[in-house]
């Protein structure tokens, strides 16, 4: 999405060279050292705090004091989720294969999502984030938030219309659209790790329904199902859509370096430790764009240097509240579905910055990809 004000666009010219400073300084703070012992408990706990969420279920029995324990499923559902997405960067161990294992088992058997799938649809993302035709999360929603205009009477152009006061409502089908998409690619798959994944997807499945219909009655076993979904669905969609909704679009083909890539178009959330853990640590998205392999508990610890780095390379480092982030989103979707001119906010001048540099473009450098700077 673009946003409605416009981008600094005076930077300096040689953010590359000040980004591999940047960079050395991270390293030698330690701050790509990964923390086994914190996120080993941190593991611990949250999936002994799974299974205990489904004993009290069976506790409760069929009543409808059960809902209640759906809305904690969805909470946990997106902690659990925040696990997968921390293995997906390899923040948690150095074994790749470990850190699949992870994912694999709090995406697919737990949360009943495909860890497959969602890794290089959020890699593309990072490697070209807000750029449409590039950046799935930009392509893949169901608003128009690149200026793209709808037939008027078209489904897409009404929800083009209507986008700010539905921002919230369809925010409720978030965890559907991510089930539906991880299982349709899988289904395009024929490979031996997506019959891996397929199979830990159908056990979830037949287990979760089982327990819950089982327990419940079909009534209140849909009920639990709903709301579980929808607590998932719109805590999930509240924690990513502060970081780059209503920050400005890269148009394709702009020749800009890495590290002004990822500032410019994403946003942090201020808010403290509290904030920071329900959200994730991804509140810290700036942090976590450049160097997106460092462990979440060293994000907070990065954000000095990196505002320091912004401020050299005269770079806007966005940094609101939680409430003044969706106040933004909000205003954006209104002046978006009544604009006929296309993108709201001007992109910034690509001659400002116009070194590209392949060693730190992880559109071009795997290794850049997961933010282990070289």
């Amino acid at each position: 999405m673009t946003s409605g004000r416009e981008p600094v666009e005076t930077a300096a010219p040689n953010a590359s060279a000040n980004f591999r400073v940047l960079a050395l300084q991270v390293r030698e703070a330690g701050l790509f050292t990964r923390r086994p012992r914190y996120d080993g408990v941190k593991i611990a706990l949250t999936i002994a705090t799974y299974v205990c969420g489904w004993v009290a279920f069976v506790i409760v029995g069929n009543s409808w004091d059960a809902l209640a324990l759906g809305v904690c499923f969805g909470l946990l559902y997106t902690q659990l989720g925040f696990l997968g997405h921390d293995a997906g960067h390899h923040q948690i161990f150095g074994s790749p294969r470990a850190n699949r294992l992870l994912g694999l088992t709090v995406g697919n058997a737990m949360i009943g999502l495909s860890f497959g799938w969602w890794v290089p649809k959020h890699c593309a993302h990072h490697a070209h984030p807000n750029e449409p035709g590039r950046d799935p999360d930009v392509v893949g929603g169901m608003f128009s938030s690149n200026g793209e205009r709808a037939g008027r009477w078209s489904i897409p152009g009404m929800l083009t219309r209507w986008q700010a006061p539905l921002f919230f409502p369809l925010m409720l089908l978030r965890s559907t659209g991510l089930h539906v998409s991880g299982v349709h690619q899988l289904l395009h798959r024929r490979d031996r790790a997506a019959i891996t994944e397929a199979t830990l997807l159908v056990l979830h499945a037949a287990m979760y329904l089982t327990l819950v219909f089982v327990v419940l009655s079909p009534l209140k076993a849909l009920a639990f199902v709903a709301v579980q979904q929808a607590v998932f669905s719109v805590y999930l969609g509240c924690s990513f859509a502060p970081n780059h909704k209503a920050m400005p679009l890269i148009q394709p083909g702009t020749p800009m370096s890495f590290a002004r890539r990822q500032v410019l178009t994403a946003s942090n959330v201020t808010g403290g430790r509290a904030l920071t853990f329900a959200l994730g640590g991804l509140n810290y998205q700036i942090e976590h764009h450049l160097f997106p392999s460092m462990p979440r508990s060293n994000l907070r610890r990065a954000q000095g240097l990196v505002k320091e780095f912004c401020a050299q390379s005269q770079l806007e480092y966005c940094e609101v509240s939680l409430v003044e982030s969706f106040r933004r989103i909000i205003r954006h979707l209104r002046i978006a579905s009544t604009a006929d001119d296309g993108p709201d906010a001007r992109l910034p001048d690509p001659a400002a910055d116009p070194a590209t540099d392949p060693a730190t473009d992880p559109a071009t450098d795997p290794v850049a990809l997961r933010g282990v700077p070289h």
